[in-house]
């Protein structure tokens, strides 16, 4: 029986392998551990956040994000109503990913030729917000995934939602569901009605084309939608 030695590549290959692991296995236990902080304390920064403040300060040096932390039972039932209907009607009930969804986006990507819609959950757009980027490559993907398993595990289903109300894009610079409701109605968050909730939630998808574009016939229609929706919704 030989006992001659791994050839020297091969054993650097090992080595290298072995570190690329144990580097990838520290950078989940980083995130993991941002994710059990913030299951208590409030984020005061994300990565979208700082990502788009950059992007103004390229602008104006002097430019700041709009954001305000507002608790969960202050921000009016309305807006959660038209963010569940319009975002992830079936939030209270999955764990982090509605399968069905990610099919029917396929789907209609594939007639389209282009990617139109892409069945992310709230879970798993809270996840990519508050420690990614928007980049749309594999890894990036398969990073929110883990992520939103993290959240998924250790928050509640209000904890996530919170969060995410005080948390997403609504503007150019805009973040949050105070400083939304400030930059386009010049009112609190709690004050929102049903149909100012639901223009609110349409702007999702594409927050800084529609806060230029606010009169827009598209956002209008989703808002009906959205609002004839609402009574169905399902809030933590």
């Amino acid at each position: 029986m030989s006992n001659k030695p791994a050839p020297f590549g091969l054993r650097w290959l090992k080595r290298l392998v072995v570190g690329a692991f144990g580097l990838l296995l520290l950078y989940q236990l980083w995130l993991f551990g941002w994710v059990l902080w913030w299951k208590w304390a409030n984020p005061d920064n994300t990565r979208f956040m700082e990502i788009r403040l950059v992007e103004l300060q390229v602008k104006d040096p002097n430019a700041r994000l709009k954001r305000q932390w507002l608790r969960y039972a202050n921000i009016s039932p309305h807006l959660k109503r038209a963010l569940i209907v319009s975002e992830d009607d079936l939030f209270v009930h999955h764990e982090g990913f509605d399968w069905e969804g990610i099919q029917n986006a396929i789907e209609k990507n594939q007639k389209r030729g282009k990617i139109v819609a892409g069945g992310s959950t709230i879970s798993q757009q809270l996840a990519k917000n508050l420690l990614l980027t928007p980049s749309k490559t594999p890894w990036r993907k398969a990073e929110e995934a883990v992520i939103t398993l993290m959240i998924e595990t250790t928050w509640s289903k209000q904890r996530i939602f919170e969060v995410y109300l005080n948390v997403i894009e609504w503007g150019n610079g805009v973040f949050g569901a105070e400083a939304a409701a400030r930059h386009y109605y010049g009112i609190g968050a709690a004050q929102l009605s049903a149909e100012q909730a639901a223009r609110l939630a349409g702007m999702v998808p594409s927050p800084r084309f529609y806060d230029r574009n606010r009169s827009t016939p598209g956002l209008a229609n989703k808002a009906a939608v959205i609002l004839g929706r609402m009574p169905s919704a399902q809030i933590p």
